[in-house]
């Protein structure tokens, strides 16, 4: 008896994902039930669906074993030049369906656990994400790791390894609730604990000033564990490293270190210095300037640099001198890549490893420094940029905070040479900023400290040059770059997406995973009848199986012929949720006007979580579900629109989500956002874009070409003339919230709503701050935008009804996505900024250890 095709099916037929070869398929049923009975100690009588995911990770970890140490292997014998991706956030996700895409192993394990009687994507969704990131950063992060790899560049990612990623967000009485992210109770199969790499890290202590060299005593020793995870690029065997830091206690563990008096409290204390690692700090653009986190971003750069060193000691390179090393080849061989500053104290630790343990001079120590160095900016928001305060730098890192002090007091002479009696410009461009308390600027630090400096999108890096980093672009403008960001279409296609993957391989073939600029072959598909209805149709797909997961999770029956708008980012009021807001309830009053009227449907989907501590996200999170509530149990709106609140959004779910919709939100106040990477799956996958002239929309409208793009509101300049003439502050002549609402009766009527109570009848001033925000103080010009933005949606809406065209446009939007491709960007990183060549070559696959 046949059954019907399933999802599992149409994967398991896809060229793309791997061929069920008999033999593959027999292979892994026998080390599926090798590991269940020996690794798990089970049997199929009591095996739990976790048990049966854990046999399959360790059946596919097999696989990368042997890869991975033939790529230590081979770079050992070719000593050549190592990227060291410094990020204190990783967002890796799940690994599993990841690997077996890499590996070409999707179809045989498809089929081996079906032939076992189990579901794949059952197993699948037991893995918990590795959610060790906040949200763009952390995601980059592992995208730029998966194309190091594919592009065969000998790189790692180093990090922490925290004990409780980002936040579960609850959310119960529509308000976000945070539970613990417990992501290792039930283990890691995927790493590798390295203890034998063990490395001390110092803490506290003083500096003493001997006739032999500086010296940093009487410190507190934290031992930094290692624990490897494998990076397997696409079909290559190559497969890299991220290696990630424990924080441990030593065992010597002074009784007196925290004047406790016995041994029972001694050995609790270790939690004291084992924190370090425990815990993800859960914000995002926003800088908490607390001694744990600067206790995190140090530890993370001590560890990687000494572990870096060692690693460029034991070289054939670094290892020619038996009696020292020579540091002269050291930015030859090893480029570090800071992600934002976070890992900024890279500069000054690698300025004392060099002057005060390898006793290089200054001048040499600063010169390789500079040149291994480099920096990425992520933000031009101020209250994103890292100022640690010198006094916390005093207690905590005595030496480097002197080092500092030494940078820029030579910084500040040549600003002075090159610019005598500009007072104000050496102010501008201090190191250490005065005030009612000294701060470090570690951007600035970076800047001086780093020989390249990028942004991650065009516009966002000319806004550097402009006016954030003006002063510093000035003085040294060839340090200046542009890098704009890019994601793997591994993850972001092939694995969530595998039906769109499938259509588009038998057109073009399967090259594009690999080179994104082959999907332009697309475009001469855009009026062929057949790729227009197959497109369709995966996406209606999609649609429909989403439709049954938001039923199941959230009890709201779904019109899955409806407009899937999506919005899923961090909730920040830069990003402008607020604005989407205002357009719900706009549609929903319009409905309500007239009600006889032909809408367009839709599903309104806005998700993300909020900082913990960011009061007013929070009570946007609460307006959102407020409106929920209203708008879904209305029966004269029905399934015109429906608005649902994407409870705890994460990588897994954004593998869901982005797949199935039809338009993607990008509404970011113009010039606020760096870039994005969500706006480029979601067109990478087959959705819409209604956005602003800001971050990487600005070039992927470049790429599909306006026609094919729903732009919309102020472009970054008419902003910036609004700030001058208002004073910077969103008021006074350059914007006047409150003349927006006299002139347009929508906008009024909406804020009326929300002020009096009409979506919170329980507390009519439940969303005062949110009105008062937007009427008298709203940074981010939310108002400014909304007319524009009500009829560029209503543009949306007349398209949709055009099935046809809509997906023509759908179409030409995946056909230039091809510069979107992370690989793209870290060509660009390994050429411009790190001085190597990208490679197509493959490692010489392993050969099998004997039993």
């Amino acid at each position: 008896m046949s059954r019907p095709l399933t999802d599992m099916d149409r994967r398991k037929q896809i060229s793309v994902r791997g061929l069920a070869g008999v033999e593959n398929v027999t292979d892994i049923k026998k080390n599926f039930n090798r590991h269940l009975h020996f690794t798990l100690v089970k049997d199929r009588n009591v095996a739990t669906t976790r048990d049966y995911y854990q046999a399959l990770a360790h059946t596919v970890r097999d696989h990368l074993v042997g890869r991975w140490i033939r790529t230590q292997q081979y770079y050992y014998e070719k000593d050549p030049k190592r990227i060291y991706y410094l990020s204190l956030e990783f967002y890796m996700g799940r690994t599993l369906q990841n690997t077996m895409v890499n590996l070409g192993l999707q179809g045989a394990c498809d089929e081996a656990i079906y032939q076992l009687g189990l579901d794949i994507e059952e197993l699948e969704d037991i893995e918990e994400d590795a959610g060790l990131g906040n949200g763009g950063l952390g995601r980059l992060a592992a995208c730029f790791l998966d194309s190091m790899a594919t592009l065969g560049l000998a790189a790692y990612g180093y990090g922490i390894r925290y004990e409780f990623g980002i936040f579960n967000q609850k959310i119960a009485n529509g308000w976000q609730i945070e539970e613990a992210d417990d992501w290792l109770r039930f283990g890691n199969p995927w790493e590798k604990a390295r203890p034998e790499y063990t490395i001390p890290v110092n803490f506290y202590g003083r500096v003493d000033y001997t006739p032999d060299g500086v010296k940093w005593v009487d410190t507190h020793v934290v031992l930094a564990l290692p624990y490897d995870t494998p990076v397997p690029g696409y079909r290559n065997n190559t497969v890299n490293t991220m290696r990630l830091w424990s924080a441990k206690a030593p065992n010597e563990f002074k009784l007196d270190d925290f004047n406790v008096g016995g041994y029972i409290q001694a050995v609790l204390d270790r939690n004291l210095a084992e924190n370090i690692s425990r815990v993800l700090y859960p914000n995002d653009n926003f800088f908490e300037g607390k001694e744990l986190r600067l206790k995190q971003e140090y530890f993370v750069v001590a560890a990687t640099l000494q572990d870096i060193i060692r690693r460029f000691k034991s070289s054939k390179f670094g290892s020619r001198d038996p009696v020292r090393t020579t540091f002269e080849a050291f930015p030859d061989k090893v480029a570090i890549q800071l992600n934002d500053t976070h890992p900024a104290l890279a500069i000054p630790e690698l300025m004392r490893i060099f002057i005060d343990i390898e006793h290089l001079s200054w001048e040499k120590a600063w010169e390789i420094t500079n040149r291994t160095c480099a920096y990425t900016n992520h933000t031009v928001l101020p209250e994103a940029l890292e100022r640690w305060p010198v006094h916390l730098f005093e207690l905590l890192l005595p030496r480097h905070l002197a080092i500092i002090y030494e940078i820029n007091r030579r910084h500040m002479e040549n600003v002075a040479k090159r610019y005598p009696g500009d007072n104000a410009r050496l102010g501008r461009m201090s190191l250490i900023e005065e005030g009612d308390m000294k701060r470090i600027n570690m951007a600035h630090l970076c800047i001086v400290g780093a020989h390249a400096v990028n942004g991650v999108a065009r516009i966002h890096s000319e806004i550097l040059k402009e006016t954030v980093f003006k002063d510093f672009y000035e003085m040294e403008p060839s340090k200046f770059q542009n890098k704009t960001n890019g994601i793997t279409p591994r993850r972001w296609l092939v694995l969530c997406n595998p039906g769109l993957a499938d259509i588009i391989a038998e057109k073009i073939g399967e090259e594009y995973i690999v080179e994104m600029d082959e999907l332009k072959k697309l475009l001469k598909f855009a009026n062929d009848d057949a790729f227009i209805r197959a497109v369709a149709n995966v996406k209606q797909e999609n649609k429909l199986k989403f439709s049954v997961y938001l039923e199941k999770e959230y009890n709201v029956k779904i019109n899955p012929s409806s407009m899937f708008d999506v919005q899923v980012k961090r909730i920040h009021e830069y990003k402008r949720q607020i604005l989407n807001c205002l357009h719900i309830i706009t549609f929903y009053n319009r409905i309500k006007r007239e009600p006889n009227k032909k809408y367009t449907p839709r599903t309104v989907m806005i998700g993300g979580k909020a900082a913990p501590g960011y009061h007013m996200a929070k009570l946007i999170i609460r307006l959102i579900t407020a409106i929920g509530e209203v708008v879904n149990n209305d029966p004269m709106v029905g399934d015109r629109l429906k608005v649902i609140y994407l409870e705890n959004y994460r990588v897994s779910l954004a593998e869901k989500v982005i797949p199935a919709s039809d338009l993607s939100e990008q509404i970011s106040t113009a010039g606020t956002e760096a870039s994005g990477t969500g706006n480029m799956k979601f067109m990478l996958n087959g959705a819409l874009t209604i956005g602003t002239m800001d971050g990487a929309n600005v070039e992927m409208a470049e790429e599909a070409g306006m026609d094919n793009f729903f732009i919309f509101g102020m472009r970054v300049k008419e902003v910036d003339a609004m700030d001058v003439k208002g004073g910077g502050e969103g008021r006074g002549n350059g914007y006047n919230a409150q003349s927006y609402y006299d002139r347009l009766p929508e906008l009024k009527q909406a804020m009326d709503q929300i002020s009096g109570g009409f979506f919170s009848p329980n507390d009519r001033g439940l969303f005062g701050e949110i009105v008062n925000m937007l009427m008298h103080h709203d940074r981010f010009k939310v108002f400014a935008d909304y007319e524009d933005y009500i009829k560029c949606q209503d543009r949306v809406s007349a398209l949709y009804m055009n099935p046809k065209e809509w997906t023509k446009m759908v179409i030409k939007n995946i056909a230039t996505s091809g510069k979107f491709s992370s690989d793209r960007t870290i060509g660009e990183y390994a050429r411009q900024i790190w001085g190597v060549e990208p490679s197509k070559h493959k490692i010489p696959p392993p050969s099998e250890p004997r039993e």
